[in-house]
């Protein structure tokens, strides 16, 4: 049995109709205001790292400015880093990693 094509007018009233069975079942998250207080403040600290990192150069610099922007994407993901990780990730575009010791003997 093959399957019936749709016209344009049928395929944007099933994207729709599941848009509003999505809506429906979506679960709404109610945050504390203590919990909007801290999100607040570390999306002021992302974005104040972000900003301060514009000029700077360095191979660190670029991954850790996609972390960061990766970290405001993901922002109401439930899983969240916690207060030590994410002082690193604001604190990376600034902190020049180690050089690695070379075995070259001469």
């Amino acid at each position: 049995m093959a399957a019936q094509k749709l016209t344009p007018l049928q395929e944007s009233e099933a994207r729709r109709k599941a848009a509003e069975e999505a809506k429906k079942t979506k679960k709404t998250v109610v945050r504390s205001d203590a919990e909007k207080a801290l999100r607040k403040e570390r999306v002021e600290k992302a974005k104040d790292a972000l900003t301060r990192s514009v000029g700077m150069k360095g191979d660190h610099v670029a991954s850790a400015r996609a972390a960061l922007k990766d970290y405001l994407k993901r922002l109401n993901e439930p899983k969240q880093p916690d207060d030590a990780r994410f002082e690193s990730l604001i604190e990376a575009p600034f902190k020049v990693p180690p050089k690695k010791k070379s075995n070259d003997r001469f």
